[in-house]
């Protein structure tokens, strides 16, 4: 189904329309309209996923254990330690 709706474009923006269609990447005006709704609605979507993405990230770590600064020290101390022990890197 289509709809038949009246828009605005700058002059720019119709020239640049225009020149696709006169160029045969696109049939009409409205073939270039609506590939460029379907790319924003595309991005639209990715961001609102990623975006979800990072607030459940965050609520998981809120969600976690913490630990304090000198333990997360101690234990990158103690991985870095055994990764070059088993790689027989001297300290």
């Amino acid at each position: 189904m289509t709809v038949k709706a009246s828009i605005s474009l700058t002059d720019a923006q119709d020239a640049y329309a225009r020149s696709l269609v006169k160029g045969g990447r696109y049939p009409s005006l409205s073939a270039v309209l609506q590939r460029g709704l379907d790319l924003l609605r595309e991005d639209t979507e990715a961001r609102d996923t990623e975006l979800a993405a990072l607030r459940a990230i965050l609520e998981e770590r809120r969600a976690g254990r913490f630990i304090s600064l000198a333990e997360g020290r101690a234990r990158t101390t103690r991985m870095i330690a055994a990764k070059k022990a088993a790689l027989g890197v001297p300290d």
